[in-house]
């Protein structure tokens, strides 16, 4: 999809949004921009905020403090009705009494966009879309929650939104089918090109459909860029241990490395830190290599005993306690052909390459 053609002009932009309950702060001046085509996800626990910002992007709720700008034009108070939004939900709230097709016309119908016969096209060339075409004249209850779920993000685009809002709309699905639908959401939002915000607290799901990530942590973003670096490069330690299985080492930097217990490790990363300071090193489970303890101690590697295995079919994570006074926990991914060998209270050597870390000041 060639999104050149819209860059000129953003298709969101938050300035200074701000929002307060009573004694709470639940956004704290937030900001952020989001070109034409792009899928956000919002993602961080519960109570961070996100769906308040939805909300608000919505026109559900109105900012203290703050401005929305939809393709530049200031629509921070303007209602829900007149902002061209597509709202897909966690419950999937169609209406009992209509067939899919209804359901999907009812926007268009409701809002006067073409005449009946156009409407009842476009309805069936959506369903078809989100993979309905069989299952246009049945009602909901004769629907799966997943074909449900599917209806009503046919319906949020029959409006033929601008932004597209999605909250949490996967969350009541079992696992199987949430992992189906995510890729059909981002295939069909890709087709169509229409920006799109999706709320959820699941990182997998964030990371896997996205092309940038917000994490937030209450009422604030703490971070916002691709989801590659994301992972790699989480900006702190909140994000470090929000973010994928990642194993934390409470340390000191000294030096271009880090002391970590009894142990000296070289750590790229540490070098910009003053000598002394207390930092935390964040370590993905698959830059970690395991050694059996009979072998000779590999450079800066640190004493581990194995503590738990589980079993994910063609990998094996291993959680491992640190030996010697060490604070702080790691995993390790391994092949489960190479894992079989492995017991609990093992001992073994943990190491990884000095570029793998990322250290930061606690």
């Amino acid at each position: 999809m060639d999104h050149s053609a819209h860059i000129s002009m953003s298709g969101v932009t938050l300035t200074g949004i701000r929002k307060v309950y009573g004694p709470r702060t639940v956004l704290n001046r937030i900001n952020m921009e989001l070109a034409h085509g792009e899928l956000l996800c919002l993602l961080g626990p519960s109570g961070c905020g996100k769906t308040t910002l939805l909300r608000i992007l919505a026109g559900f709720e109105t900012p203290d403090e703050g401005q929305v700008l939809l393709n530049g034009q200031d629509v921070t108070h303007l209602p829900p009705n007149k902002r061209r939004m597509g709202m897909v939900f966690q419950a999937y709230s169609l209406f009992p009494n209509m067939t899919a097709l209804q359901n999907v016309r009812f926007g268009p119908r409701v809002r006067g966009l073409g005449d009946g016969k156009s409407q009842i096209a476009e309805a069936e060339r959506l369903l078809a879309m989100v993979g309905l075409a069989a299952h246009v004249h049945k009602f909901p209850h004769q629907m799966s929650g997943g074909q449900q779920q599917r209806v009503a993000l046919a319906r949020a685009l029959a409006v033929k939104p601008d932004i597209l809002l999605l909250d949490e709309p996967l969350s009541a699905l079992d696992a199987k089918v949430r992992t189906q639908l995510r890729s059909e959401i981002r295939r069909i939002q890709q087709e169509t090109g229409v920006t799109t915000v999706f709320v959820t607290h699941d990182q997998e799901e964030a990371l896997s459909i996205s092309d940038r990530v917000a994490v937030m942590s209450e009422g604030h973003v703490l971070q916002m860029a691709p989801p590659a670096e994301i992972y790699r490069t989480p900006a702190d330690a909140f994000v470090a241990r929000f973010i994928g299985a990642g194993g934390v080492l409470a340390g000191r930097a000294e030096g271009p490395g880090v002391r970590v217990g009894a142990a000296y490790l070289a750590a790229h990363a540490a070098g910009g830190l003053a000598s002394g300071t207390e930092v935390e090193l964040f370590l993905r489970p698959e830059h970690v290599t395991l050694t059996a303890r009979s072998e000779p101690q590999p450079a800066g590697a640190v004493p581990v005993t194995i503590d738990e295995l589980t079993f994910f079919g063609s990998l094996t994570r291993v959680k491992l306690a640190l030996a010697d006074g060490g604070e702080g926990e790691l995993w390790a991914d391994l092949p489960s052909d190479s894992a079989g060998g492995l017991t609990l209270s093992m001992p073994a050597w943990a190491s990884w390459s000095p570029e793998a870390p990322r250290v930061l000041a606690r």
